[in-house]
């Protein structure tokens, strides 16, 4: 088969290598996919730059999320086992955390629904307990991460402010459901929020930005209001002032949601469940905006390393048999 492979750590799109190898063997416990979508998340160009808090052996092949299908025809969604990643025509997974693919969303949607909207919902709901009503403050809402924060915070009657940098992504975030869009490249993010929330700020923040964006965020954010880590796609990781936190009463709350599939599977499933659902009324549906065949994988990946992506980049290997997934 063919597969994607890092043999040395560096940016994507010069250390993965397309290579022909043998498919790989499910251990105990595991089953083969063969993929029939590989969605692209910020983590897999950490893991290409050795910068990712999982660091699998050399050579392997990067891919964190797929739609895959069994040897008996089912449609699934996984987090392949690495080594043996998603960018790959087969790939292996743990049986008991397979998860069922939406019949309301096609193979590269299926597979973008995973790790963004169970980490937005998880953040949304589980930590920041967002309200019907309140006002909900995205970065990089035209993002993977993003957008599924959108469309989450849009389908519990939050009000949703976008932030974003960039005029085509002021266009997508606005197509995605954000009732104010931000341009952080021509605005005050400060002063918009402020705007546009009468003086009050955010009750709940969602922040996979970091840096600059943080400290925004904590300026921004309303009294008893939520600011949702999620990560650092900026680069910079913040050091929070305990002492403002205090003074003006809000909650600063980390989100790490691969820590759920060990200390609390049923509730990723009851996540599904629920995501499946706002899947088939409509109220949610991953924002593909390419959908490329297995050999461009590896400048795919950096495109999202570069930030210079909206939405979802998908991967799918069917593509280069002239068949659409």
């Amino acid at each position: 088969m063919q597969a994607w492979q890092v043999h040395e750590l560096g940016e994507p799109g010069e250390v993965m290598r397309l290579a022909e190898v043998p498919p790989p063997t499910p251990v105990e416990g595991q089953v083969l996919l063969k993929v029939r979508a590989a969605n692209i998340n910020f983590p897999d160009a950490l893991m290409c730059r050795g910068h990712y808090q999982v660091r699998p052996p050399l050579p392997f092949t990067p891919g964190v999320e797929i739609c895959g299908e069994t040897e008996d025809g089912r449609r699934v969604i996984a987090n392949p086992a690495l080594p043996y990643g998603g960018f790959a025509e087969y790939a292996v997974a743990d049986a008991a955390a397979l998860l069922p693919a939406p019949e309301a969303l096609d193979d590269a949607e299926a597979a973008a629904l995973h790790i963004g909207y169970q980490t937005g919902w998880f953040g949304l709901h589980r930590r920041a307990g967002l309200r019907d009503g309140e006002t909900l403050l995205v970065h990089a809402a035209a993002g993977g991460v993003g957008s599924a924060a959108v469309q989450l915070g849009k389908a519990a009657g939050a009000t949703v402010i976008g932030v974003v940098g960039g005029a085509g992504k002021v266009a997508a975030a606005r197509g995605l459901g954000c009732d104010v869009v931000i341009d952080r490249r021509e605005q005050d993010v400060v002063a918009a929020v402020k705007e546009a929330t009468g003086g009050r700020g955010a009750d709940v923040i969602y922040d996979p930005v970091g840096g600059q964006a943080y400290a925004q965020s904590a300026k921004a954010v309303a009294f008893e209001g939520r600011i949702v880590v999620v990560g650092f796609a900026s680069g910079t990781i913040p050091s929070p002032a305990l002492n403002h936190a205090l003074v003006k009463n809000y909650a600063i709350l980390g989100l790490h949601w691969g820590l759920y599939n060990t200390k609390n599977p049923e509730l990723v499933r009851h996540c599904h469940e629920q995501l499946t659902d706002l899947a088939a009324r409509g109220a949610i549906k991953p924002l593909v905006s390419e959908r490329v065949p297995l050999t461009g994988a590896a400048g795919a990946v950096q495109r999202v390393a570069d930030g210079v992506t909206t939405g979802r980049v998908t991967v799918l290997p069917a593509l280069e048999k002239g068949v659409t997934a």
